[in-house]
């Protein structure tokens, strides 16, 4: 079984920054997606960063060049940096894991695979 649990949430005016955390833990396969989602209150959770083990990232392109996704293996620990914030990412973040699976695995599509574990999630507050 594995457990994500999110971090870093808050508040901040437009433009600032924030940086989110999810811990990992228990049996985290070498061949793996983990991802950040968000939702916004009366709008459908979007996939906006994940990190692929196969070797490669992908963005949103509502987040791209704002936000980083970044991964420390060892820790098991995954990160999003969020800079240059705006209203409109005002949302509950969520971090999502899952084994990518040979046939029809996360990789073929990381933004919109369904994943099967979930963290709480964060909220993160932006004011204009």
């Amino acid at each position: 079984q594995v457990k994500l649990v999110e971090s870093g949430g808050g508040s901040v005016p437009a433009g600032g920054s924030l940086k989110l955390t999810c811990a990992l833990s228990g049996a985290i396969d070498s061949r793996r997606c983990v991802a950040w989602f968000r939702q916004a209150p009366g709008k459908e959770r979007e996939g906006i960063a994940v990190i692929v083990s196969a070797g490669f990232t992908r963005y949103a392109d509502s987040v791209k060049g704002r936000f980083t996704i970044s991964e420390d293996s060892a820790s098991k620990t995954l990160y999003l940096q969020m800079n240059n914030l705006n209203p409109e990412d005002t949302a509950m973040y969520y971090c999502a894991y899952d084994r990518d699976e040979i046939e029809r695995g996360c990789r073929f599509g990381p933004l919109i695979y369904a994943y099967k574990n979930w963290g709480q999630g964060t909220q993160v507050t932006v004011s204009s």
